[in-house]
C-alpha cells in the first residue's frame, strides 16, 4: 500500500474496533483503546462517510432507516466493515497467549497499523518482546498518534520500518533486538492484496530464520472470494471497493493450495477455521447484524 492508503485502511480499522468496543454487546473482541487514537473529528468523519455511503451497500436500508443514522451505521459496521476484522483479531490473540503460556518470547505483528496489543497487556512487559512491522511511512504516522494520545511506549514494544510486502528483511528484525528464538507472526488482513507468489516468498523469508514451533496466524479468502455475493452482497462490494480504492483483491486459495504453499516453507496447519467454524466460535446467538464473513477463513500454522 501506498503510506497515505494503508494510514486511512489502518484509520478505519480502528474505528470499527472503537465503535465495537463502545456500542456492541457481547464483545467478540474489546480494543478499548482504539478510540485514544482517533481524534473526535475524525470519527465523526467516518462515521459521516459510512452513513452517507449506504444507497452502495444496501439500498433497502437506506429507505428503510433515512430518519435513523445511528441504525444506518450499526448496519454497515456490523455486516460490511467489522466481522473479519474483530474475529480474526480475537482469535489470532487467543492462539498468541496460548503460545505466551507455553513459553513464547518474541511477536511480530506483520502490518501493524494502529494495533495497541502491545499497550493492552502490560503484565507481558518482561517476558514477550513485540515487534511492529509496517511501512516507515504509517509508523511515523502512528507515533505521532500515541504521543498526542500520551501512551508511554513500553520497552518490550519494538517499531521496525519495512515495506514487508516487497522485500522482507530481517536485519531490520535484528537491529531491535529480534533473536533466533521460537517466534509468533500474525499477517493479518494482507494476503488478499498479494499475489500468490508474494505470499509464498514472504512466507519463506518468515519462517527461513526461526527455529522449529515458531508459528502464524493468517487470514485468507477461499476460492469463493471473486463469485461468492454474500449477505446483502458484502463480499462482492468489499471486492469491489478494495478495486476502487486502487487496491485490488490479487489472491484466493481453496483449502490444498494454501496447505500447499505453508508446506513448501516446512508448515503444518495446526487449525484451520473456516467461515462455519468462525461464526460457530464468535458469533453464535448473536442478536445484532454480526456475522462470520462468507470466503474467508483463518489458519494457524507451525514450523515442523
Amino acid at each position: 500500500m501506498k503510506p497515505n492508503e494503508s494510514s486511512l485502511t489502518s484509520l478505519v480499522s480502528a474505528f470499527g474496533r472503537a465503535y465495537h468496543s463502545q456500542y456492541d454487546t457481547p464483545k467478540i473482541f474489546d480494543d478499548f483503546l482504539a478510540i485514544d487514537l482517533i481524534s473526535p473529528k475524525e470519527f465523526s468523519d467516518i462515521r459521516q462517510n459510512m452513513i452517507r455511503g449506504i444507497p452502495f451497500f444496501n439500498p433497502d436500508m437506506a429507505q428503510k432507516f433515512q430518519d435513523d443514522p445511528d441504525e444506518i451505521l450499526k448496519w454497515i459496521v456490523q455486516v460490511q466493515l467489522s466481522p473479519t476484522p474483530l474475529a480474526r483479531a480475537a482469535y489470532c490473540e487467543k492462539v498468541l497467549l496460548h503460545e505466551v503460556k507455553l513459553g513464547l518470547k518474541q511477536y511480530v505483528i506483520l502490518g501493524a497499523g494502529l494495533d495497541t496489543f502491545g499497550f493492552r497487556h502490560p503484565e507481558l512487559k518482561n517476558s514477550l518482546n513485540i515487534f511492529e512491522v509496517d511501512h516507515p511511512a504509517t509508523q511515523e504516522w502512528k507515533k505521532q498518534r500515541l504521543e498526542h494520545a500520551k501512551f508511554d511506549i513500553p520497552g518490550h514494544l519494538h517499531f521496525v520500518p519495512m515495506d514487508f510486502t516487497r522485500q522482507f528483511a530481517y536485519q531490520n528484525l535484528f537491529d531491535e533486538g529480534f533473536e533466533h528464538h521460537k517466534t509468533f507472526f500474525s499477517l493479518l488482513g494482507v494476503s488478499y492484496y498479494l499475489t500468490k507468489e508474494e505470499i509464498s516468498s514472504l512466507i519463506r523469508h518468515l519462517f527461513a530464520k526461526v527455529p522449529a514451533g515458531s508459528s502464524i496466524v493468517l487470514d485468507y479468502a477461499d476460492e469463493n472470494l471473486f463469485v461468492e455475493k454474500g449477505m446483502s452482497n458484502r463480499v462482492e462490494n468489499m471486492v469491489k471497493m478494495a478495486a476502487a480504492s486502487g487496491e485490488p483483491m490479487k489472491s484466493c486459495f481453496a483449502y490444498d493450495e494454501i496447505e500447499k504453499l505453508l508446506e513448501q516453507s516446512g508448515l503444518l496447519i495446526y487449525e484451520h477455521l473456516s467461515p462455519a467454524a468462525i461464526h460457530d466460535q464468535f458469533f453464535r446467538h448473536r442478536t445484532d447484524y454480526l456475522s462470520a464473513f462468507e470466503t474467508i477463513h483463518y489458519i494457524h500454522a507451525v514450523k515442523k
